[in-house]
């Protein structure tokens, strides 16, 4: 969500009181929100209406704590009284923050990891503690009802994988398709990050129901334990999951899978290599712009930037740092969004880390992508947290953090 979606609203909402306005400030054609409710980890969608969609993790006791869902009518002035996303209590966790679509008629869709005590478990990793309390971690998915007026109780999507770790995603389109998006281990597979793969489970019907998952990709890239994937639809309904591999102890490269045939088979490309050890915890962003999708990630604590390219699986144009940006190596968490006239706005944080909070950046870039002046950097993240982005119908662009 990082992810933008305009996509139709035909679900009948509930009409539901609104909150105490947002308050907000702005810097030229900026405005920044706070997350509702304290709360951090925002993750951000916007329908064919203007409607905002946003979830939020609120924490209630240490790293354990709720989802909840608001939505607005107008840019993000008043919100909707919140929902919340988890039916079971605590089951959340701060460290890896839910995931949210937007698919057709406007209904939401979410997953998460699910906590050490939350239910329905997963299945178990032989190779772990039989009474680990982190053998079974669930993938937990719930979506919005058909009123509008509640999330039906969560599920779990892992069926035959176990040992989830990095935070998983979702994506969704207008012909009823979602997909839960993670990396796992599976039976037969040895220990370790290199033998983890990207897995995808498929529903057909609006997130009624979902298949068994399956391996996106057979190549061995691996998948770094703690990062997040990244998984977006275009308007074609093509399917595109960015992720960082683990091919070796010192190989964090990021892969770009994109289907065609909405989630039967992929393609698959090496985006841009990065040799280190430590795992950057890092998170991915694909959104829909005038000249198409565009994607973001990390490298070398740098934000990077490139166009997808959907018939062979391939990022073109992939764009270096500049100068200013070279000076800096601690920028996270890309977001992506674009308004009406074609101008797209790319966000991310600084100097976050591992319980520590930072800034959020952002640079706006006219039709042509061509950065323009407009430009900054604002304190206040915080820990656990991140920023998400979305545009106003009046061009404007709102980031929430």
């Amino acid at each position: 969500m990082r992810f933008l979606r305009f996509i139709p609203c035909a679900i009948p909402f509930l009409l539901m009181s609104t909150t105490q306005p947002l308050a907000a400030s702005q810097t030229a054609n900026v405005t920044f929100l706070r997350v509702p409710n304290n709360g951090n980890g925002p993750q951000v969608a916007v329908d064919a209406k203007g409607t905002v969609h946003l979830i939020y993790f609120k924490a209630a006791r240490g790293d354990h704590g709720d989802i909840y869902y608001v939505r607005s009518a107008d840019g993000g002035a008043t919100i909707t009284d919140p929902l919340r996303v988890n039916s079971e209590l605590n089951s959340a966790i701060a460290a890896r923050p839910p995931r949210l679509a937007v698919g057709r008629g406007g209904r939401a869709h979410v997953v998460w990891n699910g906590s050490d005590t939350a239910g329905p478990r997963g299945p178990r990793n032989p190779a772990q503690p039989a009474d680990s309390p982190y053998n079974g971690t669930p993938l937990l998915y719930a979506r919005l009802n058909d009123a509008g007026s509640a999330f039906e109780p969560q599920r779990n999507l892992m069926r035959k994988t176990f040992t989830l770790d990095g935070g998983a995603t979702i994506a969704a389109d207008n012909e009823g398709n979602v997909y839960g998006v993670w990396h796992a281990l599976a039976p037969g597979q040895p220990e370790g990050e290199q033998a983890r793969r990207v897995w995808v489970a498929r529903s057909t019907d609006d997130g009624k129901t979902f298949a068994e998952e399956t391996m996106a990709w057979d190549q061995p890239t691996g998948a770094c334990g703690c990062c997040h994937a990244g998984a977006f639809t275009d308007e074609k309904g093509n399917l595109y999951v960015l992720y960082r591999g683990a091919e070796s102890a010192i190989q964090r490269d990021i892969y770009l899978l994109a289907s065609t045939d909405h989630g039967k088979s992929f393609k698959g490309s090496k985006v841009d290599p990065w040799r280190t050890s430590t795992c950057p915890m890092s998170s991915m962003a694909l959104a829909r712009t005038r000249g198409g999708v565009l994607a973001g990630w990390e490298t070398e604590g740098r934000v990077r930037f490139g166009a997808v390219k959907p018939d062979d699986a391939t990022v073109a144009g992939r764009e270096e740092p500049s100068a200013e940006e070279s000076q800096r190596k601690d920028r996270k968490y890309p977001q992506i969004a674009t308004n009406g006239a074609g101008e797209t706005i790319r966000v991310w944080t600084e100097g976050m880390a591992w319980k520590r909070g930072g800034a959020a950046a952002w640079q706006v870039y006219d039709a042509d992508g061509k950065p323009t002046d407009v430009k900054g950097r604002r304190e206040g993240v915080p820990p656990d947290g991140d920023a998400a982005v979305f545009a106003r119908a009046d061009g404007t662009f709102v980031i929430i953090y």
